[in-house]
């Protein structure tokens, strides 16, 4: 104990010495901290050579990011008129610099097919206003399955859920009768889904009305999102 108290008062109280060292390292450490932050602050929320965050969904007509930064006063108008709250801050989903402006958030809520909000109300035009028509052909991402959680893929067990909630007309996810296997050697009919890449516009009311409740089987990334024609998926119907 009395090892602990000498310790304690050397550490509050140093030698001069001591004191005077402890000074000049933290004037070094508080000068390398301070240039890092201000490197942190522009880089891109990827590294590795990758530029496209998969949970950056921007909200639709959205400029591409640099020009979107460089306009995004940060207002959050755009997230108190979005009518599912679907809208929510970035923190570090898109980097120091993208602190605060607005992503899309499918697990709270998902982006209105018809809705055109956000960028009615956007004051620097870091939203584009668009109208429906132009919102039905706009791209925020793409909706992949986890076939490792879906009911139908997984467990053989029914579920239509997310083509059922598609709003595109002639719906982005497909389902495909297959004939499974139980457990009981039974030979049961399922209706598997899949996406339409040429459809889906990644609206994200899939992953939202998924009835998996931790983590939805099906998700919406960034991938095939208009505003950036360098994140798309580059195979084609003939792979060439």
């Amino acid at each position: 104990m009395m090892a602990i108290g000498r310790w304690l008062r050397r550490f509050i109280r140093p030698p001069k010495a001591e004191r005077i060292a402890l000074g000049r390292r933290a004037l070094v450490a508080s000068a390398l901290a301070g240039a890092g932050s201000a490197l942190l602050v522009k880089t891109e929320p990827l590294g590795g050579g990758r530029s496209h965050s998969p949970l950056l969904i921007r909200p639709p007509g959205s400029l591409p990011e640099k020009d979107f930064l460089a306009k995004c006063i940060r207002c959050g108008e755009c997230m108190k008129v979005c009518p599912t709250n679907a809208i929510q801050a970035a923190w570090c989903v898109g980097g120091l610099e993208g602190t605060w402006t607005p992503v899309l958030n499918m697990d709270v809520g998902y982006c209105e097919y018809e809705c055109t909000l956000c960028g009615q109300v956007c004051p620097t035009g870091a939203i584009r206003e668009l109208s429906v028509e132009e919102k039905h052909q706009t791209r925020m991402g793409l909706a992949h399955f986890d076939r490792n959680r879906c009911l139908p893929w997984a467990y053989a067990r029914s579920c239509i859920v997310c083509e059922e909630h598609c709003p595109i007309p002639d719906k982005a996810i497909w389902l495909q009768d297959v004939e499974v296997v139980d457990r009981r050697g039974q030979r049961i009919t399922l209706k598997q889904p899949h996406v339409d890449a040429e459809k889906c516009v990644g609206c994200g009311i899939c992953q939202n009305k998924c009835p998996m409740a931790d983590r939805a089987a099906i998700i919406v990334t960034s991938v095939g999102e208009t505003r950036h024609p360098d994140n798309q998926i580059l195979l084609t119907d003939g792979y060439g």
